[in-house]
């Protein structure tokens, strides 16, 4: 019984050995950056090996799994081999994203390294619940980060392929977060009524204290073009989703650089439209309204720039770039006019 627990104990020290090994290799990977390869970038080949090693950390962290979910456990020599068979797996795959040079983009490069984060936290996960547990039968939170490793390791078959891909797909869920936002604030409207319209004023009061719990005539009048701000919004991503679709190429060094100034513009798009969304509920204060909207207006005046300044944007799309612009300048003067007591 004895040499039992001292095996136990042994394998478990394994474990927490690998677990802060795994910690260490995902600290570096989030804060590093990539080595650039002096070898021309093969695509392909990065693509086969980058599956190859997903593919083997996901066998690895199987194996390792079910050895610590029946009886009897793993020696420690067992168990040694079984975690250096997975920290060599989440090597490899480490490795292979540093292979992914910048000259392929900035916003793939993010892309994948975040991917590959979340196959390291997976095992660090999993390991973490084995230590846990220290059952002799799978617990279901076992099951469960084992098939967070499944899940994470078999997104590198979704992954974008390019920067073209990469800045598309981060475009498509910021218009998601914008559309989020939008929609809640029109149900808001939609649904808000004066609770006390038909209830006579307090006779002490003059007035009911809680009216900070719906909006004024003056606040509803800065809602239309604070709401039509949010529209140019989307608007603005939906129209550049269709312009890189069409037109966008990842095939130069200037075209992979343009991709990527249009998708960190915006990234500030969905957060500047939240601030917007969450000052115009009540009570509302008119000038932190202004200021957001104007933080929002000049995100979407530089979005505008970039688009139109870049390859995907040949004449054919001038308008709705013209369109779009002067309705930021339109709804922006009208917050300005009716906030203009506010300073």
């Amino acid at each position: 019984m004895e040499a039992a627990v001292g095996t136990t104990t042994s394998a478990l020290s394994v474990l927490r050995g690998q677990a802060e090994t795994l910690r260490s290799i995902l600290e570096k990977l989030r804060e590093g950056e990539s080595r650039e390869s002096r070898d021309e970038f093969d695509q392909k080949h990065f693509w086969d090996l980058l599956g190859q090693t997903f593919k083997a950390t996901s066998h690895e962290a199987t194996k390792l799994s079910l050895a610590f979910s029946s009886s009897p456990l793993p020696s420690a020599e067992e168990c040694q081999k079984l975690s250096d068979g997975l920290q060599n797996a989440v090597l490899a795959a480490v490795t292979t994203f540093y292979r992914l040079p910048k000259s392929q983009g900035m916003t793939l490069r993010k892309t994948v390294r975040d991917a590959t984060a979340e196959v390291v936290d997976g095992t660090i996960q999993l390991t973490e619940v084995i230590l846990k547990t220290r059952l002799e039968s799978i617990s279901r939170e076992q099951l469960m980060s084992t098939g967070g490793v499944w899940e994470a390791c078999e997104l590198v078959i979704n992954l974008p392929r390019d920067n073209q891909a990469a800045v598309l797909a981060v475009l498509s869920s910021y218009l998601g977060i914008v559309k989020d936002a939008l929609e809640e604030m029109e149900q808001a409207l939609d649904d808000d009524t004066d609770p006390f319209a038909d209830i006579l004023e307090d006779e002490e009061l003059g007035v009911w204290g809680n009216r900070d719990t719906y909006w004024s005539e003056a606040d509803r009048q800065i809602h239309a073009p604070c709401m039509g701000l949010m529209k140019a919004s989307k608007a603005c991503l939906k129209k550049a989703i269709t312009a890189l679709k069409g037109q966008g190429k990842a095939d130069t060094q200037e075209h992979v650089a343009q991709l990527d100034d249009l998708a960190d513009i915006a990234n500030e798009i969905s957060p500047s439209v939240d601030e917007l969304a969450l000052s115009m509920y009540p009570p509302m204060n008119h000038l932190p309204v202004r200021l957001n909207a104007a933080k929002v207006a000049s995100v979407l005046k530089k979005f505008l720039e970039i688009t139109k300044a870049s390859h995907f944007c040949p004449q054919s799309e001038a308008g709705w770039v013209k369109f779009l612009d002067g309705a930021v300048d339109h709804n922006m003067n009208k917050i300005k006019a009716l906030t203009q007591h506010a300073l």
